[in-house]
Formats: C-alpha cells, structure tokens, sequence
C-alpha cells in the first residue's frame, strides 16, 4: 500500500469494519504477519471513522488479536495516541455500563461480550502511553462523579448511577496491573 502519491484510507466507519474482519481473518490463518497487520492498521486508525471500525471489530469480535496483541500492533496503536486512548476508554466505559444492563436483564451472552470487550479494553489502556491514558481516564472519572467534559458523554448513553458507579470501578482497576 505504499506507492508514490497514495491517497491515505479514509474508509467510512461500516468500510473500516469490513476492512477490520478481513484482515483479521487473514492474520489468524497465517497469511498476514504481525508486521504487515501492523502498517495495515497503522492505516486505518489514522483516521477516527476507520478507528472506530477497528475497535469494534477488534474488541468485540472472536478475533484474538487483542487477546495476544502483537508488539508491533501494539506500538503502532500506541504511537497513534490521543485518537486510540479515547477511543478505548470509551469502549471501557460503554462495556462495563452495559455488562451491568445485560446482568440486570439476565442475559448471561451479552454480558459475556460486553465483559470481554472491557477486558480487551483495560488491557490494551495498560499498552498505551501512560501519561495520555491516565489523562484521560482522570476525566471519565471525573464525569462519574458528575463533573467535567466526560459528563455529556455520559448522559448522551443515559447512563444511571449504578452503571457510573461500575465505570468508575473500571477506570480503577486499569491502574491495578
């Protein structure tokens, strides 16, 4: 993909997720390597639409790329910083709010999924640069308690007390490696 005057990928958010599961699927048989995943996904992060398909993709879905993540995925996704830290925090946030709604309603799979994509996420926030991350998740917290910038994003999900309460906890045990 680099040759002379490419245009960077700019995917839109379903394209990078179709994108995501099919590079996934080739590292998984063996067809790509952790390198050629790694300038891959380099690509594709670097803008917020195509982020946002690799997270989902890749947090959410059986692919055990973030499970084993590889060292030069991980410093591709480290080095991309601020766009990845966000992203992550907020996909800790949304799945430990969620794993909550689907034990209240008493389903065992979603929840299952929702406590897998919050494993994934806490994980590869203990990747990420430190000072960015601790930053970040210093402003979730915060909104947990009802102040600062993360509050709106919270009250958008319609979050109650209860879930904030285990956002909050999530936030915590990140720090607890």
């Amino acid at each position: 993909m680099d040759h002379p005057g490419a245009q960077p990928l700019e995917p839109s958010f379903p394209q990078a997720m179709e994108i995501a599961t099919q590079w996934l699927a080739l590292w998984e048989a063996g067809e790509l390597s952790d390198e050629v995943l790694a300038d891959r996904v380099s690509e594709l992060v670097a803008s917020r639409d195509g982020a946002r398909g690799f997270f989902v993709v890749s947090l959410a879905g059986d692919s055990p790329l973030m499970d084993r993540l590889p060292d030069p995925v991980a410093l591709v996704l480290r080095a991309v910083g601020e766009g990845v830290v966000d992203l992550t925090v907020r996909n800790l946030a949304m799945s430990s709010a969620m794993a909550l709604q689907h034990r209240r309603s008493g389903d065992g799979t979603m929840q299952a999924g929702s406590e897998r994509v919050q494993a994934r996420s806490t994980e590869l926030l203990r990747l990420l640069e430190p000072g960015l991350v601790k930053q970040r998740l210093e402003t979730l917290l915060e909104a947990t308690g009802g102040q600062g910038e993360d509050v709106a994003f919270l009250d958008r999900w319609g979050y109650d007390a209860e879930q904030r309460s285990a956002i909050a906890a999530a936030v915590l045990a990140v720090a607890e490696a």
